[in-house]
C-alpha cells in the first residue's frame, strides 16, 4: 500500500465574505494549514473548489470550479509606509485580497436595484418564500457568485452554497540553468500524490503483471493532512482499514481472522515529500543527514515516532530500489529542531501494519510556490514501481520476531 495526501496549505473564502473598504471590493478568507503567509502578497490569485447547484428538477448537485484567470490579490504596504526589518502582519485584519474597485463594479451593474418598501419585520409575509440562510449573492460579492455561476453552467440564482479556496494563477514550469529543478505550488503533497498514482499504474503495464500476484495492490489519497487528519476525508478516518477488512473476505481461508492476517503481511509506504538541504540555511540541518535534489527519494526517520520508519522497512525500500537502480537518501532532524509530521504515524496505529515514510526533498515547503527537483519525478514512479512488483517476493526474505 501507498498512502498520500493531496491537500497543502491554502485561503479558504469565509461563509460570509462580502467586504470593501476605502474604494476596494474585498474577499474574507480564512488560513487553511500552516502556510508561509507572507509568500501569498503580491501574487496573482484565483479561486477554486466546488458549488452545490440547485438543478431544473429541484435536486441539488456538486460542480467542481476553476476560475481560470487571475482575479485576487493580496496587495503589501509599500516599504515607504512601514520600514519594518521583518515582515510581519495580522492574518485577521491584513491578509484579505483585493477583488477590484467599488466603482468599477457599481459602473458593470447596468440594471439599478429599487430600494424594497418599508415593511414592518414583525409580521409574516406569506407570500415571500423564507430562507433559513441570506443567499450566495448576499453573502458574497455577486460579481464572484456569477463567475461560480458561469463556469457551472448555470444561473447565479441558481449556485446554493460552495467550498472556494485561493490559488495562485501562475503555471508550474522547469527552472534552473539545465531545468533541472520543478518550480510550482502544491509540490507538497501532489508530487507524491502523482508519483503514487504513476507507480502504481506502471506496475500493471504488462497483461501478464498480476499473474503471479498473491496480494493487492492499493493506494490511498487522503484530505485534511494540513489541519490533522481528523475528518471523514482524513488519514485519522476509518476508511482505509474498513477498506482493508472488505478486500480481506476476498478468496479463501478463516474469514474471522482474514482482516488481521492481511494486515500482518501487509506494508505501508507512507509517502510525504522531504526537506532539501536549502543551502542558505545550511546550519538548520543535521550535518550527515541532508538530502540534496536530484539524488533520489529520502527515507524519514525519527526516534520519537514522528515519521513511522523502522530497520526492516528500510531494509525492504533498500532493497525495491535496487531492483530499479534508484538512489535513496536518509533524513533525520537536529535534536534542537523541531520536526514535522506524516500521516505514516496514525496509519500505522491504526493498522498495526509496517510502514516507512518516505518522500522526494523540495525547498520552500508550505510557501505558495515551492521547488522540487525535475529527476527525482522519475525516481520516485520507478520506486513505487518496483515495491509494487517485487513486495510479494521482498516480503518473504525479511524475517523479524
Amino acid at each position: 500500500m501507498i498512502a498520500a495526501h493531496t491537500d497543502s496549505p491554502t485561503l479558504r473564502v469565509k461563509p460570509v465574505s462580502k467586504k470593501q473598504s476605502d474604494g476596494f471590493i474585498q474577499v474574507g478568507v480564512e488560513t487553511y494549514g500552516g502556510g508561509i503567509w507572507h509568500t501569498w502578497f503580491d501574487r496573482d490569485l484565483s479561486l477554486a473548489g466546488r458549488a452545490m447547484i440547485r438543478t431544473k428538477d429541484g435536486s441539488f448537485m456538486q460542480k467542481l470550479i476553476k476560475i481560470d484567470r487571475p482575479i485576487l490579490r493580496i496587495p503589501t504596504l509599500a516599504i515607504h509606509l512601514d520600514r519594518q526589518e521583518t515582515f510581519s502582519f495580522n492574518k485577521e485584519t491584513q491578509l484579505f485580497p483585493i477583488a477590484g474597485l467599488v466603482a468599477a463594479e457599481l459602473n458593470r451593474t447596468t440594471a439599478v436595484e429599487k430600494p424594497s418598501a418599508a415593511t414592518d419585520s414583525s409580521v409574516a409575509d406569506d407570500s415571500v418564500a423564507f430562507e433559513p440562510l441570506k443567499s450566495s449573492s448576499e453573502r458574497h460579492h455577486a460579481h464572484i457568485v456569477e463567475l461560480i455561476a458561469k463556469e457551472a453552467g448555470v444561473d447565479s440564482s441558481n449556485v446554493i452554497d460552495f467550498e472556494m479556496v485561493l490559488y495562485d494563477t501562475q503555471k508550474a514550469c522547469l527552472g534552473g540553468l539545465n531545468e533541472e529543478l520543478i518550480f510550482c505550488a502544491r509540490l507538497d503533497n501532489l508530487g507524491m500524490s502523482y508519483c503514487s498514482t504513476m507507480g502504481f499504474i506502471n506496475s500493471l503495464n504488462s497483461p501478464s503483471s498480476l499473474d503471479n500476484e498473491h496480494g493487492i495492490r492499493l493506494i490511498s489519497l487522503f484530505d485534511h493532512e494540513e489541519i490533522g487528519s481528523l475528518t471523514a476525508q482524513g488519514a485519522h478516518s476509518n476508511l482505509l482499514p474498513t477498506v482493508i477488512r472488505r478486500l480481506s473476505l476476498i478468496g479463501p481461508g478463516d474469514k474471522e481472522t482474514s482482516y488481521e492476517q492481511t494486515l500482518s503481511r501487509s506494508f505501508l509506504i507512507s509517502a510525504d515529500m522531504a526537506h532539501s538541504v536549502n543551502p542558505n540555511y545550511s546550519a538548520k540541518y543535521e550535518p550527515d543527514h541532508k538530502p540534496e535534489m536530484n539524488k533520489g527519494t529520502v527515507i524519514k526517520i525519527n526516534a520519537n515516532a514522528r515519521y513511522a520508519t523502522n530497520a526492516p522497512g528500510i531494509v525492504l525500500i533498500q532493497e525495491a530500489a535496487r531492483r530499479q537502480k534508484v538512489p535513496l537518501q536518509l533524513f533525520v532532524v537536529r535534536n534542537d529542531s523541531s520536526c514535522g509530521g506524516t500521516i505514516g504515524p496514525m496509519l500505522a496505529a491504526a493498522l498495526g501494519a509496517r510502514t516507512v515514510d518516505l518522500g522526494n526533498p523540495q525547498l520552500s515547503m508550505h510557501s505558495i510556490r515551492e521547488t522540487g527537483g525535475a529527476h527525482d519525478v522519475e525516481y520516485a514512479i520507478r520506486l513505487f514501481q518496483s515495491f509494487f512488483e517485487n513486495y510479494g517476493e521482498l516480503e518473504r526474505k525479511i524475517l523479524v520476531d
